[in-house]
């Protein structure tokens, strides 16, 4: 499998199908296919030869998608990079991936004075305004360049590296292949929760993302037309899906979480919507019940994943999300892998016992970039060792309790974070909160809780401690509390609970 085939398919079946809206631009597959084989050419004129990484520092655009094609037209790979990493964290990986070609935008544009190294050859400006320093213009690199003939690779080389670590502060270079892709996105496909057979997808996730790109590989499978805004706002996001008719959107719970608050959502017909997809994390039921009713058309339905997992390995159905007691769920496993459940041993734990869960299928990575010894680690007989905690119901249902080294350990009892986070979430003032473990000289460690309250609303830390009293056991409610404006998250719009440890230790948090 190659993920340049759907072009392909395309190109013969529908060449005047729409394939990209982008603000005012609107581009056929005709046209796309013809802009991709150009910049492949262009490419290829630059020196990249297969195997290279060819990375991309932008946000999200009509050029993002022809980059996805362009890229592996001529067998190298994909290195989209993560747009909220600081500029030293950017070098570092552009370094560590020996990328030679850049892609820049206008407002990445000004950093690429110092994002210079021996190894990086070319800087290509793909925004709309004039290159800036010795950058190319991607523009007259196209009208300059004749097409090439697609290589037609695929299988396992390696399609795309992307640099993990957001929540481990440790970054990664996951190796994923055509083939881990290609698989996922079909599974996702066969579920026929995700996207609508010749819909209309909305990319207002980042497309430098793992999840941006399984969503773009599966919606050109199923012939989707990719309507794209720049980056994440309320007001574009629901002025998108009613004036395209989105039929399919991506989005995780915080993006979910603003569009419902959003002054502006009754403004807009968002009747078109029948999918919407949310991951990274867990709903919670109360903003569930607003966004069901804010978008009475859409089935919700989460994925639960990660990046070496290309990233999909659990799937909660809309008709799921119908049954109380499973909206805490992940879902089960996806069509395309094999999920269990272990304890320290190695062994399968029965249902409802909590260990560490593990996945197998054409979806998990080759491995980490450079880092044998790191890929040996998690990935044993074929399995990928998540790290995450959780535990299967008896109907195959996966609940994540934690990532399991977030796991607190008070006066000798285990608690997971997600069950204070979910005791916290249902008291009407909170609107988010995070739970870490932070030293106690008579317990080991104490629960300490870090609260986003709701604007013009109010809860002390007596109040919530009350709250959580009622909800679970003594030894799970928080004994200290800090109030925030916001959480850190992560690019995939995970809470970085590193960071809130180091803000308690520094006497910041």
């Amino acid at each position: 499998m190659y993920v340049t085939q759907a072009l392909h398919q395309a190109l013969q079946q529908e060449p005047d199908r729409i394939a990209t809206i982008f603000r005012d631009r609107v581009r056929t597959v005709r046209e796309s296919a013809d802009r991709v084989a150009r910049f492949a050419g262009a490419l290829r004129s630059l020196g990249v030869a297969p195997g290279d990484l060819v990375a991309i520092l932008a946000l999200n655009s009509d050029r993002y998608h022809e980059y996805f094609y362009a890229v592996p037209w001529i067998g190298a790979a994909v290195h989209p990079v993560n747009i909220r990493l600081s500029v030293p964290e950017i070098l570092d990986t552009l370094r560590r991936s020996d990328t030679r070609v850049l892609l820049v935008d206008d407002t990445f544009a000004p950093l690429v004075a110092e994002l210079q190294f021996d190894g990086l050859r070319t800087v290509v400006h793909i925004g709309d305004g004039d290159p800036l320093g010795d950058a190319l213009s991607y523009e007259e690199l196209l009208s300059a360049t004749d097409p090439v003939p697609d290589t037609r690779t695929g299988g396992d080389s390696v399609l795309a590296v992307l640099f993990t670590g957001g929540t481990t502060g440790v970054p990664r270079g996951v190796m994923l292949s055509h083939d881990n892709v290609v698989v996922s996105a079909l599974g996702v496909l066969a579920s026929g929760h995700v996207v609508s057979p010749h819909g209309r997808l909305l990319h207002a996730a980042p497309m430098f993302h793992v999840g941006g790109i399984a969503y773009w590989a599966a919606g050109n499978v199923h012939g989707a037309e990719h309507v794209i805004v720049p980056m994440f706002d309320p007001a574009a996001v629901l002025g998108a899906i009613a004036r395209h008719a989105v039929t399919d959107a991506l989005l995780v719970p915080t993006m979910i979480q603003r569009l419902v608050d959003s002054p502006e959502l009754g403004d807009y017909d968002c009747g078109t919507l029948r999918h919407l997809v949310y991951g990274a994390s867990p709903i919670s039921e109360s903003l569930l019940q607003r966004a069901r009713a804010a978008f009475p058309s859409a089935g919700f339905t989460q994925v639960y994943g990660m990046t070496e997992l290309a990233p999909t390995a659990t799937l909660l159905s809309p008709s799921d999300h119908d049954e109380p007691e499973l909206r805490r769920a992940a879902g089960r496993a996806a069509p395309h892998c094999e999920i269990r459940v272990v304890d320290p041993t190695g062994g399968a734990a029965p249902p409802g016992e909590i260990g560490e869960i593990v996945v197998r299928g054409g979806n998990v990575m080759l491995g980490y970039l450079h880092q044998r010894d790191e890929t040996a680690k998690v990935v044993k007989d074929g399995w990928m060792h998540t790290g995450d905690a959780g535990y299967l119901d008896d109907r195959g249902y996966l609940f994540v309790v934690d990532r399991i080294k977030d796991m607190i350990i008070t006066g000798g009892e285990n608690v997971y974070s997600a069950e204070v986070e979910n005791a916290l979430a249902k008291h009407p003032a909170v609107a988010a909160a995070a739970a870490i473990g932070v030293p106690d000289p008579e317990w080991g460690e104490r629960v300490h809780a870090v609260v986003v309250l709701k604007p013009d609303m109010s809860a002390s830390a007596d109040e919530l401690r009350t709250h959580c009293a009622a909800l679970i056991a003594n030894y799970k409610v928080p004994g200290s509390f800090a109030f925030t404006d916001a959480l850190p998250l992560s690019a995939a719009g995970k809470v970085l609970k590193r960071e809130l440890r180091e803000d308690y230790r520094s006497g910041s948090g």
